[in-house]
Formats: structure tokens, C-alpha cells, sequence
């Protein structure tokens, strides 16, 4: 009896804290390694403002229009106005840094749309889908870190933003060590800016680096393209004068087409990126001095001449000491030049005048092994995956690829003494 009394009162006790506990609370998940993502040439959305301009008078005054790969949006600005308002100014003045040297049109601004959304990179969602299979949550351990494809990482505030989304990203998931992901000229920017960071900030704040088909020593095509131009809705050549033009114009204003194009110091002279029809002369990354001067554009190879290897990778100092898990693809016939009736700035590319050699279907094998330079680090982990038949665009979406980005998100990072 008098245990059933003790018994009875220790219920009686508990009971009322009972009706006011509510359910269970679910096991807590644990933590996920963050990661922010870099995209691809043009695969962040851009909004793009005008006021009053007067630079084409036959386009639009005022209005807006967005400026992203696989945009759908209609606008009232026409491919050919879209090109002139985004053509950036160049002013010569050796005593001016070279990243001041460089304004919009009068009356254009451009800004980055959600950053730091996974909204603000709509390419990426099977990346984004597969993350959320392993229990990530977008715009909480899964950020981006988006930028304007026009720029250079030096420019635009680019370091300063990405840092502070990284560290945000750190501190918002229980001060967890963050995975950049880049795809294509993304990991140009990754790899700025772990080179451009101390190596304590990157000890405490990264955990890994997986660079997918990374653009580090630029790729053949992009010389071509400051004479056909390229229309960055849908990557496709322009079929009329005035838009080849003004396409052309465009890309030999961004200082990250020269960045982008191929470096001598990796390629050599290993393959021709632009040929004279008319004078039967052929051009290879090494001759890009007399390319330019050829054609007569003396801006372009200044700019080039500052910009071409923009991003150092290759010697021991560039390294990026952090694990990296590089991905490629292989096996496909890849434009890596043009052949030119002449040296013109507009022209239609003739896809019969187009000049191969292997790769991943946009970037050639040259671009794509030459981050095994990193197998030299000293002690952080290198691998780089072929997928053989997977093209460039395709690599983001590839189901085995992205099993391996989950995997390595899991393993715990190298502690280099």
C-alpha cells in the first residue's frame, strides 16, 4: 500500500507537466557541411536599369531587362540593344588602377538578383534537389555565390561580398566549415578568391573545393568571339551583322573575356584559335599580340595583355591548400577556334569553319587537366574524375557526379600542421 501510494503521487506529480510538454520533438538531424556554389559564365540572373540613355538612340530610353543563360523573360530592349547597353566603357589612364578603368553605359546599372539564393542560380537545380535528398535546405546550407560574368574577381566588390556570404554561411550552420562548389569559369572566382585569402581564413572557414570543368587557363573559343560575338540567352551565334556586332563589341569590353581566353604560358601553341581566310594566316594563343594588332584592336590587346592568366593557379604559390575534388568531362568534340573571312569585328561564325579538338563539348581537354598541377600540394587531398561522354552543361546535373559531391561533403577535411 504504501508503495501504490508513492507510486500514485509521483504520477499525480508528473501528470500536469505531461499535459503541458506537447509532442516529442523530432531527433535532431545533424549538421550538413555548408555549401555555397559558384556559377558558370552567365548563369546568374542579372537585372539590368536604364534611365534616360542616350547611347543607342534607337533602343529604349528607360526600362529594364535581365541578363542570364536560359533567360525567359520578354523585353522591350532588343538582342542588339541589350549588347550595346552592357558594351562597358574603357578609359585609357595608366595611372588609374585597372579595375577603375572600367564604367557602365551613362544611365545603365546592374545588380545582382537574389543574392546569395539558389533562387539567383535557376540552372542548378538538380544540384539543388539532389542536396535536398541528403537533408540540406536551400538558402540556409546551400548558398550562392552569384556575380556579374562581365567582371573580373577583382572588380564589382566581389571579394568583400563573397566573403562575408562564406562566413555568414559558417556561422549560420553551427560555425561548420564551408564547401565551395564552382562550375565552369565559377571555380575562376572560387580559386581568386582562396588565393586572395589568408591561409588562416581558409583553415577555419573552408572545408573543400570542388572545381566541376573549372576555366582556370581560359579556353581557345573565346578569342573568336571578339569577332563573332556569342547571345548569352541561349549561347547560340548571331545570325545577323548588327547583332554579331554588337555581341563582339560586348565581349571585347569584359575584362573576363580576356581572363576566360587561352593562356599562352598552359597552351602554347598547340592549337590554332583563329584563322585568316583572307590572308591564310593562322593564330594560336601564343600569337594573341599579333592577333590583335592584325586586326587593329589596340584596347583589346591592352586589356588582354593585363587580363590573359588573370587568375594564377599553376605555381606552387597559387596553389589553393584546400582539399580539392575536381570533376571533367571527356570525349567530345569541342570549337576551340574559328576560321574568318578576315579580321572584322561582326561576322557570322560558319559552323562549317568551326576548329575541334577533345573535350567536354565547350572547353578542350587542355583546360580541363590543367589543374592536376595540384597534385603537388602539399598535404591537402587531390583527385580529379573523368566522365567520359558527359558534356559541360550536363556535368551539374550528373547523377553519379553529384553522388560524389554528397560523399565528399561528408568526409571530414585535411588538417594540414
Amino acid at each position: 500500500m504504501v508503495g501504490g501510494r508513492y507510486m500514485h503521487g509521483v504520477l499525480a506529480a508528473l501528470l500536469p507537466l505531461a499535459l503541458f510538454a506537447g509532442p516529442a520533438r523530432p531527433p535532431r538531424l545533424p549538421a550538413k557541411t555548408p555549401v555555397v556554389l559558384f556559377p558558370a559564365f552567365h548563369f546568374t540572373k542579372l537585372l539590368v536599369t536604364v534611365r534616360d540613355q542616350t547611347t543607342a538612340p534607337d533602343c529604349p530610353r528607360s526600362g529594364t531587362f535581365q541578363d542570364w543563360f536560359q533567360n525567359n523573360r520578354p523585353s522591350r530592349f532588343s538582342q542588339v540593344c541589350q549588347d550595346k547597353l552592357l558594351t562597358l566603357r574603357y578609359r585609357h589612364d595608366p595611372s588609374v588602377p585597372m579595375p577603375a578603368r572600367f564604367s557602365e553605359q551613362p544611365g545603365v546599372t546592374v545588380e545582382i538578383m537574389d543574392y546569395g539564393s539558389t533562387s539567383s542560380a535557376p540552372y542548378y537545380q538538380a544540384m539543388y534537389r539532389r542536396l535536398e535528398e541528403a537533408g540540406y535546405k536551400r538558402d540556409k546550407d546551400i548558398r550562392v555565390a552569384g556575380y556579374d560574368a562581365r567582371l573580373t574577381p577583382d572588380m564589382g566588390g566581389f571579394l568583400e561580398r563573397t566573403r562575408e556570404l562564406i562566413e555568414d554561411a559558417y556561422h549560420d550552420n553551427g560555425d561548420r566549415p564551408v564547401h565551395l562548389v564552382g562550375h565552369s569559369n565559377g571555380p575562376l572566382y572560387a580559386q581568386y578568391l582562396l588565393t586572395h585569402s589568408s591561409q588562416a581564413w581558409r583553415d577555419r572557414y573552408i572545408h573543400g573545393f570542388t572545381p566541376i570543368a573549372g576555366n582556370m587557363p581560359g579556353q581557345g573559343s573565346m578569342y573568336s568571339l571578339m569577332f563573332t560575338g556569342q547571345n548569352i540567352r541561349d549561347f547560340s551565334y548571331p545570325t545577323t551583322r548588327a547583332n554579331a556586332r554588337s555581341s563582339a563589341l560586348m565581349y571585347q569590353s569584359a575584362p573576363s573575356t580576356y581572363m576566360s581566353a587561352a593562356d599562352p604560358a598552359v597552351f602554347g601553341n598547340r592549337e590554332v584559335v583563329v584563322h585568316d581566310s583572307s590572308t591564310g594566316r593562322s593564330y594560336t594563343p601564343r600569337d594573341y599580340p599579333r592577333l590583335f594588332a592584325d586586326a587593329g584592336l589596340r584596347t583589346a590587346r591592352r586589356l588582354a595583355d593585363h587580363y590573359i592568366g588573370f587568375v594564377k593557379f599553376a605555381d606552387r604559390r597559387s596553389f589553393p591548400n584546400v582539399d580539392v575534388y575536381g570533376e571533367r568531362g571527356s570525349g567530345l568534340p569541342t570549337v576551340v577556334g574559328t576560321r574568318l573571312e578576315n579580321l572584322a569585328t561582326g561576322q557570322i561564325a560558319d559552323p562549317d569553319g568551326f576548329i575541334y579538338r577533345g573535350g567536354d563539348g565547350n572547353q578542350e581537354d587542355i583546360t580541363n587537366t590543367a589543374i592536376l598541377v595540384w597534385r603537388a600540394m602539399r598535404c591537402h587531398r587531390f583527385s580529379l574524375t573523368d566522365n567520359p561522354g558527359v558534356n559541360h552543361g550536363a556535368l551539374p546535373t550528373d547523377p553519379a557526379l553529384l553522388d560524389r559531391l554528397v560523399a565528399n561533403l561528408e568526409r571530414p577535411r585535411t588538417r594540414c600542421s
